[in-house]
């Protein structure tokens, strides 16, 4: 009866603050735990999602492997984790940040195992992870407000002094990345622009759904819209019902948004309108 009732109440929100909306479609079962990010495989018709389970280096943490509609695949795709934060993918590998491990674990995909540990020295909290259509990984630290460059498996520091510091995307030669409630822009010369700002609700999660144009989505329960004249807007506010939207995934083809909850266990999709 309270998984029908939580149906019934995900399937009538449709929150409508302005131009754009969010439109559930389905959600997952309770079976994650911890869900903290989504990896949309629109090509394969896969999504990948990272489970934490928790901050301790038990080496629990897993990657599942849904399809479309949210159903099972793997639900243990890939095991031995530890803590796994974000997660990101270039051709045949998934790049996966152990939060307080300071590693970033390389998975091949084919394979469904860890073949490889970057070390991090000196990182605090790994958080999110993006890779550029190079193949150069960018993680965020949150705790040391720093973000990290890896290339050719050798990790380097990017920037620095970013209060909050969590989700990145790399777009062409940009960085884009939130914190302190912000959005930035890093270019190719680390000249800083801010795209959007005066946002809550500790921002997590960043996707782009057209050109300068972007869906941000903040740990607590908010998904704000950012416009190209760099005004946002709030979407979808799931507060009140204690359901968190972490590190969201994005499918440009279908204009589907996977947001995973964390601590209810499940992944959400909603359609953007």
């Amino acid at each position: 009866m309270k998984i029908a009732l939580t149906l019934i109440l995900f399937m009538s929100t449709q929150v409508l603050f302005g131009q754009k909306s969010l439109i559930p479609q389905w959600q997952s079962d309770t079976t994650l735990r911890s869900p903290e990010s989504v990896w949309v495989d629109s090509k394969n018709k896969v999504l990948y999602v990272s489970n934490t389970v928790s901050f301790e280096d038990k080496g629990d943490a897993f990657i599942s492997k849904l399809d479309m509609d949210g159903k099972f695949i793997k639900r243990k795709w890939v095991t031995g984790l530890k803590a796994v934060l974000g997660i990101g993918i270039h051709k045949n590998l998934l790049y996966a940040a152990e939060a307080t491990s300071q590693s970033i674990a390389i998975i091949d995909i084919e394979k469904a195992a860890i073949i490889k540990r970057i070390k991090i020295d000196g990182a605090g909290l790994l958080n999110d992870i993006t890779v550029d259509s190079k193949g150069i990984v960018y993680v965020s630290d949150t705790k040391t407000r720093k973000i990290y460059r890896i290339e050719n498996g050798q990790p380097s520091l990017f920037a620095e002094n970013l209060k909050g510091v969590n989700g990145l995307l790399a777009v062409d030669k940009d960085l884009y990345i939130l914190s302190d409630g912000s959005l930035l822009k890093l270019d190719q010369n680390k000249n800083a622009t801010v795209i959007s700002k005066a946002m809550e609700g500790g921002l997590d999660g960043l996707v782009q759904v057209k050109a300068d144009e972007f869906v941000v989505s903040g740990w607590q329960g908010l998904i704000y819209y950012v416009k190209s004249d760099g005004s946002n807007e709030v979407i979808l506010d799931t507060r009140d019902r204690k359901i968190s939207a972490a590190d969201i995934g994005y499918n440009r083809s279908s204009g589907m948004l996977y947001v995973p909850t964390v601590k209810t266990n499940m992944v959400q999709a909603y359609k953007l309108d």
